[in-house]
């Protein structure tokens, strides 16, 4: 069996994490990124790399800046303290009714663009 590539399995890790940070099962965000789900779940345990393209992607779905996925956690651009305060204030009930409207609202971003890989 071939050996694990650390950078594959930081990768995957933070992958995994931010998904489910953001409420996705493996199965929802495999649609939302044009990915089967057993090729996700190899990406997240860290067995192959994912592509630039496939990282692209990912980035452009969860709203997120590729250093988070390839260094961690990383502190946030002060633009978005402040909405952060605001989201801290709310009762865990009104933080997951925000939390699915927001989601919502950024899918529907990412699935009203065209592909941009093919522009790329």
């Amino acid at each position: 069996m071939k050996e694990k590539k650390s950078i594959n399995v930081l990768v995957g890790a933070n992958i995994k994490r931010e998904r489910e940070r953001y409420g996705y099962t493996q199965e929802q965000f495999s649609e939302l990124i044009g990915f089967e789900t057993k090729s996700l779940s190899a990406i997240e345990r860290g067995i192959v790399g994912v592509s630039l393209p496939a990282l692209k992607r990912i980035c452009q779905v969860l709203s997120i800046s590729s250093d988070r996925l390839l260094f961690g956690e990383t502190t946030p651009p002060s633009c978005t303290l402040d909405l952060v305060q605001r989201l801290e204030r709310l009762t865990p009930a009104q933080y997951r009714i925000a939390s699915d409207m927001l989601n919502k609202i950024l899918e529907a971003f990412y699935l009203s663009e065209p592909d941009s890989d093919e522009n790329s």
